[in-house]
């Protein structure tokens, strides 16, 4: 392990040193994004977590860093060879990027090749990549017609080469039919579980190769740090520690140790940079961000899935600061390539480059649009719906507005990743892989990771578990639908299709009646999403329960439509919920949502309340397991819950008056912290130890804490280490999180954890944006528990 740990300070060494000779002096401050990477590969934690068979967050990542193989070299001859034969027609082709109704006719179920379509698009058009679905998910024999139709097309070109296949797989291979649906990425987050990641990432993968698809638009890496924002269930939550290692496994997950395997897709990490935190909250609006808070809290994750070998990179389809993402040139050359060091390409977002002209008036014409896209630094255009793209980079190139040299550099870099792939060899790999779609284990594995991820909040008297003897009201607007179970990206883009979901998954409703028996259930939908059906009915027949859980929350959304003004829950299911609660029966609240819908008004009346996000077809199953005690619950929120939706604040926020006392202080105080979330059984922390008392220059600070189940039944408990420094030339958040652990104990069980910080994890952005670690003391704290450290 000594040498191990030798090998990654080193390497850590040797990066900051060869950034600084390659770095223009007056740009040297772009290291900090390096080192941020080398923070991440640098740190010895847990050897003796390791001994123990706990599997902690830094160890984690340690062991998910090498990028999958083959590496770019071994093609390089090959990708020089074939761009020297091509035109440059052929090579803006390459660039290119259409959606499927491009090549056929027709939708959904009935989609078939155009073959005209298919000869314009391939043939003369040289097109390199086609995307989408039109509009719902397709079986796997539907995609192998469509795949193999659309090599062979590819098969009987001049060059003959491969055209590369890419597919929206979120939450398992959502545009597959049959496919594994696990829960959306932040219910992922709430695990803590990065292994769980990593399994879902293999799984979603081998199942989306098996259709012929070797690329997935997926993972989300922006931060999600504003709830008000429509695709926040797409991240990994508002921390940025937490967010890189999630974000690591589904990398290491979707493209494994060698890409080109027949179990492989590759990654494409978004939405580079920026997109997630809209000043209003809407989806694709302005952000403004700092530069030291862009450092600070949204490059870190795309810096480490980058270094743990992502292939390719999509854009921001937004603004930061009054530039568009792709028009960034800075963001996506200096800093994605130059600093991050991608070797892949990047592609654009949907129809973003007219948008530059028709929203972001950046350009007068689509033509300079192109010019001004392809120089920021777009390797692959998604123009999807014409020729528009190709056509004018044509006459741009012929006129000597966009250099040759430019789109040699675009075209060998996507040349490279398809050899990477293994299209050249075999366009059609993993078609006949031993993939089994949609799998008793594979299932399995997701029931699992949706039990893992479902988050007790609340619980007074120990209401939960409930009595499979009791008599249990189910209502709510989410009680009997797959769909809120899902949300987007769910066999369509909104997610919101009944009829294309499957039939042998249980609801919350069903998953109950099967585990106490229909005849101890009665079921009032109460309201729809927005509006009152039968509420007075749903507490007469309340008033007869012995319990009654409500299920609340979101229907599907993916997107701008899923825009909207105010976090508070609709007021028709808060109504049902205090109708219900006049009753003084037990009420059980379940949130099924993809972002924390203010619930201030029936949070305190409620006896327990559990949030469930959206969990994925096993998740009515999940639910009931945890509602009944089949199961003891172990999730963390990966967010913090607002109480009001004019407070919206993470939980790493600068300090404000009146927050640690005065009037304000319950005003202040959110619904529920970021990082909590209770279980059936207790545990109890000790002996923290903090050595040395002392450090400085490379020394490491080791932190071990005793943790016990102290309660009647097995749990699993996230030990969470926070740091904070308590003065610093600039104000820092009240503390950030810097590792975790998931651990599993048996009644009356102990275990010790070793964790290490290193010099890395006490820097932050400085006032000029450098990386800076200032002398001063640290405070430590894991579970209630607190230790100080002096850095000299």
């Amino acid at each position: 392990m000594s040498q191990n740990l030798e090998y990654w300070a080193c390497r850590g060494r040797m990066l900051d040193k060869e950034i600084r000779v390659h770095t223009p002096k007056k740009k040297l401050w772009h290291i900090v994004i390096v080192l941020a990477v080398c923070t991440i590969l640098a740190i010895p934690s847990g050897a003796d977590n390791a001994a123990s068979g706990i599997l902690d967050s830094q160890t984690f990542l340690m062991k998910n860093m090498t990028p999958a193989g083959p590496p770019a070299a071994a093609s390089a001859a090959a990708v020089e060879k074939l761009l020297g034969q091509m035109t440059l027609k052929e090579k803006i082709g390459q660039m290119t990027q259409l959606e499927i109704g491009m090549v056929t006719d027709g939708m959904d179920q009935s989609i078939r090749i155009n073959s005209e379509k298919l000869h314009k698009a391939v043939a003369e058009y040289g097109v390199g990549s086609i995307l989408n679905v039109h509009d719902e998910a397709l079986s796997a024999e539907k995609w192998h017609e469509i795949i193999r139709a659309i090599q062979a097309e590819a098969k009987k070109s001049r060059l003959q080469i491969p055209v590369l296949y890419g597919i929206d797989t979120i939450h398992g291979p959502n545009y597959i039919v049959g496919g594994t649906l696990f829960p959306q990425p932040l219910a992922m987050a709430a695990t803590w579980n990065p292994e769980l990641m990593l399994r879902g990432s293999q799984i979603a993968a081998a199942e989306t190769r098996k259709a012929g698809i070797p690329w997935t638009f997926s993972p989300v890496l922006d931060a999600g740090r504003q709830p008000l924002w429509a695709r926040l269930w797409e991240t990994f939550g508002e921390d940025t520690y937490l967010a890189t290692v999630m974000g690591v496994a589904t990398v290491r997950g979707y493209e494994g140790s060698d890409l080109s395997s027949p179990v492989s897709v590759s990654a494409s990490l978004k939405h580079y940079v920026g997109y997630s935190y809209p000043t209003t909250g809407g989806d694709r609006t302005p952000a403004l961000i700092p530069e030291n808070t862009l450092r600070e809290y949204f490059l870190p994750t795309f810096a480490a899935a980058v270094k743990a070998g992502a292939h390719t990179v999509m854009v921001n389809s937004g603004e930061v600061n009054g530039i568009p993402g792709h028009a960034n040139g800075y963001l996506l050359k200096d800093v994605l390539r130059g600093q991050l060091g991608l070797q892949g390409f990047v592609v654009s977002d949907w129809m973003d480059i007219k948008k530059l002209v028709g929203v972001h008036h950046v350009a007068a014409n689509e033509k300079e649009a192109t010019r001004v896209a392809v120089l920021a630094g777009i390797d692959m255009s998604m123009v999807p719906s014409d020729y528009s793209f190709s056509d004018l980079l044509l006459q741009l190139a012929q006129e000597g507005k966009v250099p040759t040299s430019r789109i040699d550099e675009a075209v060998r870099r996507i040349l490279t990743v398809k050899y990477q792939m293994g299209l050249f060899d075999d366009p059609l790999r993993g078609m006949d892989s031993k993939t089994a779609i949609g799998s008793p284990e594979s299932r399995q594995a997701s029931l699992e990771a949706a039990r893992e991820s479902i988050t007790l909040l609340k619980n007074d008297n120990h209401t939960l578990p409930l009595a499979k003897t009791a008599h249990i009201l189910v209502t709510g607007p989410d009680a009997d639908s797959l769909i809120p179970l899902n949300n987007g990206w769910s066999y369509t883009w909104q997610g919101d299709r009944a009829s294309a979901y499957p039939k042998d998954h249980a609801t919350i409703l069903k998953a109950i009646q099967e585990k106490i028996g229909a005849a101890n259930v009665t079921y009032v939908p109460g309201t729809t999403y927005n509006k009152e059906v039968d509420i007075a009915k749903a507490a007469e027949a309340a008033s007869k329960a012995d319990a009654v859980v409500i299920c609340l929350g979101e229907w599907a959304y993916a997107e701008t439509p899923g825009n909207i003004p105010d976090l508070t829950l609709p007021d028709a299911q808060l109504f049902l919920a205090l109708k219900i609660m006049e009753t003084k029966k037990p009420v059980v609240l379940v949130l099924t949502e993809g972002r924390p819908r203010v619930i201030s008004r029936i949070a305190e009346p409620a006896k327990a309340i559990v949030m469930a996000y959206n969990p994925g077809n096993e998740g009515g199953q999940a639910l009931a397991d945890i509602l009944f005690g089949d199961v003891n619950p172990s999730g963390k929120l990966p967010i913090t819950y607002p109480r009001s939706p004019d407070r919206l604040f993470t939980y790493d926020h600068k300090t404000f008056e009146g927050e640690n006392g005065g009037e304000n202080k319950a005003m202040a105080a959110p619904q529920f912290e970021f990082g909590s979330g209770l279980s059936y059984t207790t545990f109890s922390y000790s002996d923290l130890r903090v050595a040395p008392a002392t450090a400085s220059g490379n020394q490491n600070v080791r932190v071990d804490v005793a943790l016990k189940n102290t309660g009647g039944r097995a749990g699993k408990e996230v030990v969470q280490l926070y740091l904070n420094e308590h003065f610093a030339s600039v104000t820092l958040p009240l503390k950030r999180l810097k590792r975790f652990a998931k651990v599993s104990l048996q009644p009356g069980e102990s275990s010790q954890l070793t964790f290490e910080l290193t010099r890395d994890d006490l820097s932050f952005i400085g006032a000029d944006n450098k990386s800076i670690v200032e002398p001063g003391v640290f405070d430590v704290r894991i579970g209630g528990l607190q230790q100080t450290f002096e850095w000299k």
